[in-house]
């Protein structure tokens, strides 16, 4: 007897911000090799916007919806409010109806930061819609680690592992999109100096070369930076 089980047409990816669920979206686009039509709602967005962007993807199937900051048109409990306030919201129920009902393989992925999925309007979170749901969370020390050496694998770089190995210690709760700005940090410390070669030589700046200390300088800095930018 063969079972054949259907795939979900919607997936909800959760988790907070600069923790790479756009770039998860478009690496799932990639994977697949299909194309990957996206678009970042806000307060105001227009239905017409969500019509085209389902259109085209339709047009162009098999293929991936991406709909960013999905919680900006979509508040809990509140389905005729949304549906008075957020045009794109009622839309959008219609468009994920059609892609189910016509089989059209369009895959629709949609990012939150909102930790509790619940807190979104029931309407989108059920086994017609938005069925699964899949937690991006901050990233541990060895991935931090990882996620280091691949920003950093372009900059001329000297014991890139140790660095990235010490950069992960120092930076728990850090999401990738801060260990990015930790690198370019990193590099404009170097170019200030009047070098790009990085290295881990001592704890004391010697000369123009840019030791483990610029780089640690840079992690203070961003972290400042955070500090500031959520208090």
């Amino acid at each position: 007897m063969k079972v054949e089980a259907k795939l979900p047409r919607g997936i909800l990816l959760v988790g907070p911000p600069g923790t790479g669920k756009t770039l998860l979206a478009h690496a799932v686009a990639g994977e697949a090799r299909v194309p990957l039509f996206s678009i970042s709602v806000e307060l105001g967005t227009a239905a017409v916007v969500v019509t085209d962007l389902f259109r085209k993807a339709t047009a162009n199937a098999p293929s991936i919806v991406f709909i960013d900051n999905i919680e900006a048109i979509s508040m809990s409990g509140e389905t005729t409010f949304n549906h008075q306030l957020h045009p794109a919201f009622s839309q959008l129920l219609k468009e994920m109806d059609k892609v189910k009902e016509d089989a059209s393989k369009v895959l629709v992925l949609a990012a939150t930061n909102v930790i509790c999925p619940t807190t979104l309007d029931s309407a989108l979170m059920g086994s017609s819609r938005f069925f699964k749901k899949v937690s991006v969370n901050k990233p541990d020390e060895d991935g931090r680690r990882k996620i280091l050496g691949l920003y950093m694998k372009d900059l001329p770089i000297e014991e890139n592992e140790a660095i990235c190995a010490l950069v992960a210690s120092l930076t728990e709760g850090l999401v990738g999109a801060d260990l990015e700005n930790i690198t370019d940090e990193s590099r404009r410390l170097a170019a200030r100096r009047g070098s790009l070669k990085l290295t881990k030589l001592s704890f004391k700046s010697c000369g123009d070369r840019v030791t483990c200390d610029d780089v640690v300088e840079a992690v203070k800095r961003i972290k400042f930076q955070n500090y500031h930018d959520t208090n």
